[in-house]
């Protein structure tokens, strides 16, 4: 909406992540420094932690888009609650690996003669697993053991471990000793700071072709900064908000008061639950409560195996969070119309109260 208004090429603070908008934050080209260090090593695991929304899914996307195919096979899957009996369906079908039919046995050969097949031919494997938090210890332990796997003195696959804060302490716990001696090296991605917020936005804004319109106050930075925390995401939210704010105003200038009106609005919109004219689900038809309705049990499905299967690999596939931010893009923006469509509306409204005076006189 607000992009042809301030004559931007696109749209500067999208909430999924892009690599394109990559920004090199003292944390951010630290924790690339080590993936790049852990791909030198060609071996290992390493560890990246961060909060929700720091970027650490845009900085694994810059690193496969920085990847040399002709030297390295990456593979990237997106974890929920995945166990032991998953883990190693999904990291076969991330390389491409066939593994229909095949008991655990059958799939660890077919994964050991893939790698082997990547080895010899010059190149190396390196496994990206994003939202390690929601592994299983089952499950770590069967990415532990794929890498034992070896030809001669090399190893056969590399691992990146991409997770959320609580996945340092899952890293702590005594199952998890045997993976610790495999980690040559991890960092915790922290928030930007006040100098790396306003060159965050600034960087995003010039991506897209900002010309200094809308012109952003200097004091305004530090009250972005304060209300996210530094946090990229929470950024990409509030200055979204105040950009369609500026446009809806017809701004073309942004200040602290701004920031203030669009928190103001995002904490009552908070409150109430929704924002305006945020569609809501309508009652079950009879007036009956979720809580009234006839509890199913799955087992008592009589699923044929490979159903199942296929079953569980949808549910592992499954990303919440990502859907949950499209979700929240999608919501948002159908409040942005609705409200816009009631300036419009309210404007023809005095439009023709002013012609009929006119008239009357």
């Amino acid at each position: 909406m607000y992009e042809n208004f301030y004559r931007l090429s696109g749209k500067p603070f999208q909430l999924n992540p892009d690599p394109a908008f990559f920004y090199g934050s003292r944390g951010h080209r630290r924790a690339m420094a080590y993936l790049e260090y852990g791909l030198h090593q060609n071996e290992g695991f390493i560890v990246i932690t961060g909060e929700i929304g720091a970027g650490k899914t845009t900085l694994v996307r810059n690193l496969l888009q920085k990847l040399d195919p002709a030297k390295v096979v990456a593979a990237q899957l997106v974890s929920t609650q995945i166990d032991a009996n998953d883990i190693l369906q999904l990291v076969a079908a991330a390389f491409g690996v066939p593994s229909k039919g095949l008991d655990k046995a059958g799939l660890l050969l077919a994964l050991e003669t893939f790698l082997v097949s990547v080895t010899a031919s010059g190149k190396r494997a390196l496994l990206i697993v994003d939202e390690a938090q929601n592994l299983t210890p089952r499950a770590v332990e069967e990415l532990r053991m794929l890498s034992n796997f070896q030809l001669e003195e090399h190893a056969l696959l590399q691992s990146f471990l991409v997770g959320q804060p609580e996945f340092r302490d899952i890293m702590q716990s005594p199952e998890m000793q045997q993976l610790r001696q495999r980690v040559i090296a991890s960092y915790h991605l922290g928030p930007l700071d006040l100098e790396e917020t306003r060159a965050y936005v600034e960087h995003r804004l010039k991506h897209v072709g900002w010309k200094n319109d809308p012109q952003f106050d200097v004091a305004i930075f530090p009250s972005i900064f304060r209300a996210s925390g530094g946090v990229p995401r929470r950024i990409n939210t509030l200055c979204d908000r105040l950009m369609l704010a500026g446009f809806l105003g017809e701004k073309r200038r942004l200040g602290e008061a701004e920031v203030d009106e669009v928190l103001q609005e995002m904490k009552e919109e908070q409150r109430s639950g929704r924002g305006i004219g945020t569609a809501r689900l309508a009652p079950l038809a009879g007036g009956a409560a979720p809580g009234n309705l006839p509890s199913f049990d799955p087992g008592k499905l009589d699923l044929d195996p490979s159903v199942a299967r296929q079953f569980a690999q949808l549910a592992a596939g499954f990303d919440a969070a990502r859907i949950e931010a499209r979700l929240s893009q999608l919501e948002q923006a159908m409040s942005t119309t609705l409200a816009l469509m009631n300036r419009i509306v309210a404007a023809h409204a005095i439009d023709n109260d002013e012609d009929s005076d006119k008239a009357a006189k």
